[in-house]
């Protein structure tokens, strides 16, 4: 087991899905960027344990923020299509963007604290993580259209490096596993006096079980990867396998190894429960994320594997993004991808004709690409947004950004509500699409509110993963986004805001309890699903908002008694058949004994 980094990642404000201690937050939206240059250049160095690109954590002092963070919170954005001042100037491009497409996770590469006081506050951030992220409001500054969107900025700075493995076994299938404690006080090496429920009051719900880590990790530690809930079974990946728990009681139902570190997944399966993930094709520091493996997660069964060909010497195949939509699974990198079916493996599209090149896609109901054009000017690229045919790769719309703006992330498909950025301006746009690719509105905040957003993950160069970020969720005619944690009061709190997406303005906003933060997770039966995190001494909660706004409406109350086992320092929030699963989205510890005793799942129900 290596040692864990000397630093810790800052803790963020924003509050989405995020790797291990806290998470940045947002920029505030611009316009969107040019494509890269056909040469891509050389990706940015990040220290070992740094937080992931994306979501930058802050550079150390008295270093300029790096590319694709937001601009310092307060300037106006100049009037439309005006060009912005300096790297910090206010947003300039059409739409609002969101942190650069680096937006780093919080915390990736950094141990995870066993057991660690709440740590109060969000874990999300936005394309520029690492500083607050800031919403230029109408009131403040004019919107500038380039194609549509939303304009932000912020500050900020992060670094990021992937954990580096050691060993490898070959591919195996699945095998039965060991139990975990099920929160009776009797089971795995718990004390007998030490139930989990011992401490619960009325009303609250209870801990159905937790999971301790039982695999041996690197020095800095690994990502976890989903979890995805197939029937009655939960399924994560993680370093060298992907196992599948009983929702009931936790237990292992099967175990798949992988010959090597598990390097990429898609935020979903299809609708049969079948994945696709990225296998690192060897065990060295030369390797690439360059192997596919198809699971079954109803049975853990491993189905056809292949590896992705090589186009050319710049087809950079160490950083990928896989999403799925129908029958389609599609393999996004610097200037290249590629597509393959899901049920056979069968390759069904490749890079496109001409100058414009996809490079990310976001699944779903539809596919969306995130598309880069050749120009003569690195540092004045041209991007789309397409919808293309899973089954043929052709688009069926192209909508094109104000040239410098770049596709940071898809947060959600259908309604098309996209985040962009500019990098040399630091700047952070949220735009919405209609059905037919024209624009609908651009997203503006009222003054004073820093929209939040977790886009915790894999580390990522050049923005290849578009979907899986979490503290948002949409219906058809309204986006929710959460703002980043206010600490001017006596404890931490923030609200979860309503946008109207014919308008982009605001609808309502509704204030989190006192003292407590909360995320939005998705729709539940026409209202806003959220967690509560959880506080010093509360526990979380998941709770509804009401499509016309007011007060969060607890559905089921996690126990006071657990709030500090419940406090990961980065964990995603599962709801599903009345239950919640709290899942670390990274585990690290400073040696084996700890790495032992790392708290991995917590599961809640009545």
């Amino acid at each position: 087991m290596t040692q864990p980094p000397s630093q810790q990642p800052p803790q963020g404000g924003f509050g989405a899905p995020q790797d291990p201690q806290s998470t940045p937050q947002p920029p505030q939206p611009q316009s969107p960027p040019a494509a890269p240059p056909q040469m891509p250049p050389a990706p940015p160095q990040t220290p070992a344990g740094a937080p992931q690109p994306g979501y930058g954590y802050p550079q150390a002092p008295g270093a300029q923020p790096g590319y694709g963070y937001p601009q310092a919170p307060g300037q106006a954005a100049p009037g439309p299509y005006a060009q912005q001042p300096g790297p910090y100037g206010a947003p300039a491009g059409p739409y609002a963007q969101q942190p650069g497409p680096y937006g780093q996770q919080p915390g990736y590469g950094y141990p995870q604290q066993q057991y660690p006081a709440p740590t109060p506050g969000g874990s999300g951030g936005g394309p520029f993580k690492g500083k607050p992220a800031v919403v230029i409001g109408a009131a403040l500054a004019a919107l500038l259209v380039v194609g549509g969107g939303i304009f932000f900025a912020a500050s900020g700075s992060d670094d990021e490096k992937k954990p580096v493995a050691k060993s490898s076994s070959d591919a195996a299938d699945p095998s039965a596993s060991p139990s975990i404690d099920q929160g009776d006080g009797k089971g795995d090496g718990r004390e007998a006096n030490d139930d989990l429920n011992a401490g619960r009051k009325e009303g609250e719900a209870k801990v159905l079980w937790l999971t301790k880590n039982s695999i041996d990790l690197p020095r800095n530690g690994a990502t976890v990867y989903g979890p995805w809930i197939v029937g009655d079974t939960l399924v994560k990946g993680m370093y060298r396998s992907v196992v599948g728990y009983s929702t009931a009681d936790g237990k292992e139902k099967w175990t798949l190894p992988l010959p090597a570190d598990l390097c990429a997944a898609p935020a979903a399966p299809t609708a049969d429960g079948k994945i696709v993930v990225g296998v690192m094709n060897g065990t060295t520091d030369k390797a690439d994320c360059a192997d596919l493996q198809m699971i079954d997660l109803n049975t853990g069964k491993a189905g056809w594997k292949k590896s992705v060909k090589k186009n050319g010497t710049w087809d950079l195949l160490s950083d990928i993004g896989l999403a799925i939509s129908g029958d389609t699974v599609t393999v996004g990198r610097t200037s290249n991808s590629s597509a393959y079916r899901v049920s056979d493996g069968k390759e069904l599209f490749g890079n496109p004709s001409g100058t414009c090149q996809p490079y990310a896609f976001a699944g779903g109901p539809k596919l969306i690409a995130a598309v880069n054009c050749r120009t003569d000017d690195v540092d004045n690229p041209q991007q789309q947004i397409q919808e293309v045919d899973p089954t043929t790769g052709k688009a069926k719309w192209t909508y094109e950004p104000k040239r410098g703006w770049e596709v940071d992330k898809v947060y959600s498909v259908s309604p098309l509500v996209v985040s962009l950025t500019q990098r040399e301006e630091k700047k952070w746009g949220i735009l919405a699409l209609k059905e037919n690719g024209t624009l609908r509105s651009q997203l503006t905040s009222d003054k004073g509110d820093k929209l939040s957003v977790d886009c915790g993950g894999g580390f990522s160069i050049f923005g290849k993963k578009l979907e899986g970020c979490s503290g948002v969720a949409a219906d058809a005619n309204t986006f929710y986004m959460m703002t980043e944690d206010d600490t001017s009061g006596t404890g931490r709190t923030n609200k979860v805001i309503a946008f109207d997406l014919n308008t982009g303005e605001s609808k309502w906003k509704a204030a989190a309890p006192a003292e407590r933060t909360m995320k939005p997770l998705r729709m539940e039966g026409g209202n806003v699903l959220v967690y509560l995190e959880p506080s010093y001494d509360k526990g979380g909660a998941i709770a509804t908002i009401a499509p016309t706004g007011g007060a969060a409406q607890v559905v089921l109350q996690h126990p006071d008694s657990t709030t500090r086992i419940e406090s990961f320092f980065s964990s995603r929030t599962v709801y599903s058949g009345g239950r919640s699963y709290v899942v670390s989205d990274r585990v690290s510890a400073s040696n084996d004994e700890e790495e032992k005793e790392q708290t991995t799942m917590m599961a809640f129900g009545k």
